[in-house]
């Protein structure tokens, strides 16, 4: 059979398992590879090698695991926040606050290392809310640059009730005199927002308020908050009904009847010893919401409406009230996760569930409604969020779930969980998910932490119908944590990698390098870095350190260097350079799936060899090619043009020609290898392939 040509277009449907390879009627097979291992495919078609990792500082205890977690200020203040036993500290634009310079600032924390990767958090503003089912929820506080403070929330209304309240009565008695009541509550109002504080100590008062001229006159002590208004209660067989309000510190009943539909609110802190922390947090409808304690694991409390620590409730209920529900299922079925779409959905341990309103309108009280929506359950990572869609690690299994907003095969739109790692199982069997960061920009890519010590990434645009994975892993390294906040036009994404760097155990926080460039020199593709741009050196005595005794790989003014042996914190090079990044080198691995083409059976069972392969490429050098992956089979791709001798080969665009070390075989795959610490974007690949008999 005459020789014949293929076109890969695109790369996006990102590496698909073993068993996927006879699925060649698949779109996803079309665009799918064999391996993608530190390469990371775009949505639009290329695969790029993933950028390297700056080294931004050890970790206080290298000996224990610690966490990251986001915290974004504004979009010009954002933090990751190493979370270590008894400790926070905080990282941005890939250096870490220091207070004073060279001490890195610190906040002391209640939480020990086993419970690390199971506090759950949600922010608003400069405030972060962390909970965990061994700990009283707590506020994390922004208070300045280097002013922050941890404290347990208090559950009770921000406004104290007024004090020393006194009932006297007046007026010329007679009748037949009874016991009036009363109570008064301080109020703040934002607004339609009102935040009531609990009612103050009752004071009564004996008369007939019936008889003319009759009246009680009530005084109270200012409350300490200083609220917008005092509202006045009485009781009326046992139950305080409102009667009226006042601006100042007296009230005057000449016999006014309660209104028995408003009462002051009354309520204790759920939250308050040990088996009664939430375990889930997360804003909704205006509310702070709350859930899962060891004693009550199926139970969501939500504050009142615009308030953030008011749990309190009315008799009558009122719409503003805290809402406290339980959702009834067969069986104990934990909250995991509560995360605001258009309506609250919530994770369980081993089903999705749908709170919203019975009316369509706010959720209340009196109109929640609970619907389940799947039945796949939700380990304890917290999910990510990208538009009205929900990425999620399932209870069992190691895969990850979409859940989103489709259209169902009963002819109607409802929420539906969708396995997101179905053609890529071989990426989850056996491991765990164990942390999860998506960053949305320049692309939307969700990082998921693996048992495995990988880091497992999917590059997701559902409007695209793009869901492709990759995985990436590190010399001397395993990946144990990873966040991602917005720094500049970009997300930048943390990890924390625990190494075994001169014989020791060391755990470092590092931070994903931009992949935009300037100029050649300005390429960073090495494990925990370090950069010089200055007068030429060739000895690098400073921030290599945490590399003694590791080979590292050079890039200098845009060459790539022997590699060298870090030695008491220094390396020499072969000649001086003016612009050098330093780091462990990083190995990308990219190969094809198995060939098909035009042909009964799509070629499938016939004998290939892959003469030549034509690669379009965008700013990309250092590449090897091979049939596959053994040293002896792989070829580099011809790079050098008219550079001037003693100058590095420039960055190519353009489709270059490569002819492959023969190899027949089944699948008539094509690998490729970046080494060296350049770039590597392919566009698209088209191969010449002899097809045997």
């Amino acid at each position: 059979m005459p020789n014949v040509r293929t076109l890969d277009r695109s790369f996006s449907g990102g590496e698909i398992s073993p068993e996927m390879f006879g699925r060649v009627d698949l779109a996803k097979f079309q665009t799918g590879l064999a391996k993608c291992l530190n390469f990371i495919v775009l949505p639009h078609g290329p695969a790029v090698n993933r950028s390297g990792t700056e080294f931004v500082r050890e970790v206080k205890n290298s000996a224990q695991r610690t966490r990251l977690i986001p915290f974004s200020f504004n979009t010009e203040q954002t933090f990751a926040l190493e979370f270590g036993p008894g400790y926070v500290r905080f990282h941005t634009v890939g250096a870490t606050l220091e207070s004073p310079p060279g001490t890195p600032y610190e906040v002391a924390t209640p939480y020990a290392e086993p419970y690390l990767f199971d506090i759950h958090y949600v922010q608003s503003a400069d405030v972060l809310t962390l909970v965990h089912p061994k700990y009283p929820p707590k506020e994390l506080r922004r208070l300045s640059a280097t002013s922050w403070t941890l404290t347990d929330i208090s559950f009770a209304p921000q406004v104290q009730p007024p004090s020393g309240l006194t009932a006297t009565p007046s007026g010329p008695g007679g009748g037949n005199p009874r016991t009036y009541s009363y109570v008064v509550t301080g109020s703040n109002v934002d607004g339609t927002v009102v935040d009531e504080s609990v009612a103050s100590g009752s004071a009564s008062a004996s008369l007939d308020l019936s008889v003319a001229g009759n009246i009680i006159t009530l005084n109270w002590t200012p409350s300490p908050s200083a609220p917008d208004r005092y509202d006045v209660y009485k009781a009326e067989n046992g139950v305080y009904g409102f009667i009226g309000r006042s601006a100042g510190f007296a009230f005057v009943d000449n016999n006014i009847s309660p209104d028995m539909s408003q009462s002051p609110p009354s309520g204790i802190n759920p939250f308050s010893g040990v088996g009664n922390y939430p375990g889930a947090v997360s804003y909704y409808e205006q509310r702070r919401a709350f859930a899962a304690t060891e004693n009550r694991p199926q139970t969501i409390w939500m504050t009142r409406s615009g308030t953030e620590t008011n749990l309190t409730q009315s008799i009558p209920t009122r719409d503003d009230d805290a809402v406290i529900f339980r959702i009834a299922a067969r069986e104990v079925n934990q909250i995991r996760h509560l995360v605001p779409l258009a309506t609250l959905v919530v994770h369980t341990a081993s089903a999705e569930w749908r709170i919203q309103s019975t009316d369509s309108g706010a959720l209340t009280p009196s109109t929640i409604s609970a619907k389940p929506q799947s039945y796949t359950g939700s380990n304890n990572v917290q999910p990510a969020v990208v538009g009205n869609n929900i990425l999620f690690a399932r209870a069992r299994g190691g895969r990850v779930s979409e859940f989103s907003y489709a259209y169902d095969n009963q002819g109607g739109y409802r929420y539906q969980a969708a396995d997101l790692s179905l053609v890529a199982p071989h990426l989850f069997q056996g491991y765990t998910i164990q942390d999860m960061a998506m960053a949305k920009a320049p692309y939307q890519i969700l990082w998921t932490v693996s048992s495995s010590g990988e880091l497992v990434a999917c590059t997701y645009a559902p409007e695209q119908q793009v869901a492709g994975w990759h995985h990436h892993n590190t010399v001397n390294g395993a990946f144990e944590s990873v966040c991602s906040i917005g720094e500049g036009d970009e997300d930048a994404v943390y990890v924390i990698v625990k190494r075994t760097i001169n014989g020791r155990q060391a755990r470092y926080v590092e931070r994903f390098h931009t992949r935009q460039f300037a100029t050649q020199a300005d390429a960073y593709f090495v494990d925990a870095g370090a950069s010089y741009s200055g007068p030429p050196i060739s000895t690098i005595s400073s921030g290599l350190n945490h590399l003694e005794g590791q080979t590292v790989s050079i890039l200098a003014d845009g060459g790539v260097l022997p590699q060298r042996v870090v030695t008491g914190g220094t390396i020499t090079l072969d000649q001086p350079a003016s612009k050098i990044q330093v780091g462990l080198p990083i190995t990308a691995r990219l190969q094809t799936v198995p060939m098909s083409f035009e042909t009964q059976a799509l070629g499938q069972g016939r004998a290939k060899n892959v003469n030549k392969v034509f690669l379009r490429l965008v700013d990309s050098s250092g590449i090897w090619v091979g049939p596959s992956f053994t040293p002896a089979e792989m070829a580099e791709l011809k790079i050098r043009t008219d550079e001037p001798w003693g100058t590095p080969p420039r960055l190519q665009t353009g489709e270059l020609e490569q002819v492959l070390h023969p190899s027949w075989n089944q699948d008539g795959s094509v690998c490729i290898e970046q080494r060296d610490p350049l770039p590597v974007t392919i566009a698209a690949m088209s191969m010449e392939v002899a097809i045997g008999s």
